[in-house]
């Protein structure tokens, strides 16, 4: 009878509930890491694919320009400084005493973009690409559902080259 304590008795609730909160602490962890991990990697490629449409978009305006021989000229500058905030974004997770803050360097970059946009007169727009995108493209490149209202809808010319002249309009 020595062994037994009435203390134990009174506190076997708060004995079990602190258990129970341990293992459930240790399993949260766990699955914690794991679906920050998944969540990381997708917001992540979500970013680097942004950041590579406006990389894109800026070398190929700096190409349109140089072929000019515009060097000079404000959206050259834009692209300029888009491709410099672009190669200052981390290409590694970093880490806290690194003193990189990524939502603030986003958002000049995304801000340089505009600015770019701006200065060359035209749209500034971001649209992702769907799974459907693929098919869509692969229907129209063989011709089976381009309309003829769609097929005149269709403004887009050579880098290398002026646009045509709209089709069906006189001034």
């Amino acid at each position: 009878m020595s062994d037994f304590d009435l203390e134990d008795l009174v506190h076997v609730e708060q004995t079990f509930y602190e258990s129970g909160h341990a293992d459930g602490f240790a399993h949260g962890r766990i699955h914690g890491l794991i679906e920050g991990r998944a969540l990381g990697r997708e917001k992540g490629f979500e970013m680097w694919e942004e950041l590579g449409f406006y990389e894109g978009a800026a070398l190929m305006w700096q190409a349109i320009y140089a072929k000019d021989g515009k060097d000079t000229d404000r959206a050259m500058h834009h692209a300029r400084h888009l491709l410099d905030l672009i190669g200052r974004f981390p290409r590694t997770n970093p880490s806290a005493d690194d003193g990189i803050d990524i939502s603030a360097l986003l958002r000049q970059i995304r801000s340089r973009y505009k600015a770019l946009c701006a200065s060359l007169g035209v749209r500034a727009s971001l649209r992702v690409a769907t799974a459907d995108d693929g098919a869509e493209a692969e229907a129209e490149a063989q011709g089976l559902n381009e309309s003829p209202a769609r097929k005149a809808q269709k403004g887009v010319w050579k880098v290398d080259g002026a646009p045509a002249p709209p089709q069906g309009l006189s001034f």
